[in-house]
Parts: structure tokens; sequence; C-alpha cells
């Protein structure tokens, strides 16, 4: 496996300081996001995104992945056609920003029934599943296209709430190009990530590495690595059983990380 390091992992805001960082710290690489605007955003045109990969070059850290927090105001599954349509947009630019930088994978959040942290519209259950599921097969070509991946990233967001349903939904899509992004923090909360990995296997794109304590029974309850309830020694051994052997991302936020 490669070590990286999200970018939401920084306090710093230049880019090529959190890379030299990141380096510095015996990072392989370093998954950068996509925002509203910003160096890698909406906005970005080819000229743009290729000045980031020669940057990463230039530090010599690997770029391999494109995460996004814009799909907690804009969704798949919500009432809102435009906000579905501006989501489908935002999976799209990703794809193509992903391409641009030779990144295999982008991260998804597939919708919500409702925002566990930020409460607000709430989707019926099956509702959401069906919408979320029509949006991921019309993508999956776009995905296809471009020999970048779709990993549906586990959040909280009160939906897919176990890894049956997780593994049931990427295999309905049907396209090799959709998978799991799995975090390993995120199901602590109400599961164990061992089984999750069992059960997802091969589905799993990428993975994030967090931690928590149960506790607490919020944000506040993500901490450093090592410092929550994550059963290491199993994540570690299950990640083996169902080889795989590709990015894992530290993903510990400023705001809640201890």
């Amino acid at each position: 496996m490669k070590k990286g390091i999200s970018i939401w992992s920084f306090v710093e805001t230049d880019l090529r300081k959190c890379m030299e960082l990141a380096k510095d710290a015996g990072f392989d690489g370093i998954e950068l996001a996509l925002d509203e605007h910003g160096p890698v955003s909406m906005d970005s045109t080819k000229e743009d995104v290729m000045k980031v990969k020669a940057m990463a070059q230039e530090v010599g850290i690997e770029l391999y992945s494109i995460a996004c927090g814009l799909y907690w105001t804009y969704n798949y599954t919500s009432a809102n056609e435009e906000h579905v349509t501006y989501a489908k947009e935002i999976t799209k630019k990703q794809l193509e920003v992903a391409s641009w930088l030779g990144c295999d994978t982008i991260l998804v959040v597939p919708g919500a029934v409702e925002v566990a942290f930020d409460p607000g519209e709430v989707v019926e259950y099956d509702v959401a599943y069906a919408r979320a599921l029509s949006a991921l097969r019309e993508l999956a070509p776009v995905a296809e296209s471009l020999k970048v991946a779709i990993g549906v990233e586990n959040v909280w967001n009160r939906f897919l709430l176990s890894p049956m349903e997780m593994a049931d939904l990427i295999d309905k899509v049907d396209s090799e190009y959709v998978g799991s992004y799995f975090d390993v923090g995120n199901v602590l909360f109400a599961g164990y990530p061992e089984h999750w990995i069992k059960i997802l296997n091969s589905r799993i794109k990428k993975v994030h590495f967090k931690d928590y304590r149960r506790a607490a029974g919020d944000l506040h309850g993500f901490v450093d690595l090592l410092a929550g309830e994550v059963n290491w020694p199993a994540v570690m051994e299950q990640l083996e059983k169902v080889n795989y052997d590709g990015w894992v991302t530290a993903e510990m936020l400023p705001p809640y990380a201890h």
C-alpha cells in the first residue's frame, strides 16, 4: 500500500506548501479536493490543472485521487432538481480534473437521507436509493470513458448504513469504474470497519484512515490515528485478506482531531 494524506488535513492554505509538508512528513502522495473556486475547482481549465500537476512533480509527490466537499450542498438525492443537476456536473468536473492530473479515482458522496451533522432536507430512504442509483448509472459511462473510477464514500448521511447495502448499490450500477471509497473511521459510530472490508472486498477503490471514539456521539469523536477505537490489526488483516494494495489516505480534519 501507499500512504497518502488528505488536503483537508492541513491548516496551511498554500497548495505547494501543503505538498511540501506532506512530502517532508513521509507521505507518498496527497489527495486534492475540488472546490467551488481555487487552484482545483469548478472554474479550473486544463491549463490551470496542469500547473498543479507540474507543481506536484517538482515537489516529488504523487496525485492519485480527488475528493470534494460540495456534495454536502449539492447531491444526487435532493428533491431540488437544480441541485441534482449541479451535483452531476461536479462529478463530471472531478472526473475530468482527475484525468488531467493522472489520478485514477474520485471521491463521491452519493447523497443523503439527512446529513447527520447538519440537519436539513430529509429524503425518504427508498427515494434516496433510487435517485443515487440513477445518477451513478448515468455517470458511469463518463467515468469509463476517462478511465477514472467513482469511489462512493460511506459518510454520516443516514444512508447506505450497512456494507450489504453499499455492495448492492455498487453491483446494481454494474461498472468496473464505480466502487467504494471506504472510510474506516466513518463506520465506527454504528459498525465495524473490518466487517465492511470483508463484504465490500474487491469493490474497494480507495481507503480513508481516521479514528473515532464512540462515546462522543458526534464530530468531536474523531481523533488522531491510534487515539480512538478502530481495531487497526483487524482492519489491516482484512485489507490483506481482500488483497487491497492501493492507497490509504490519512484524513484527520484539523477542527476535530485531538
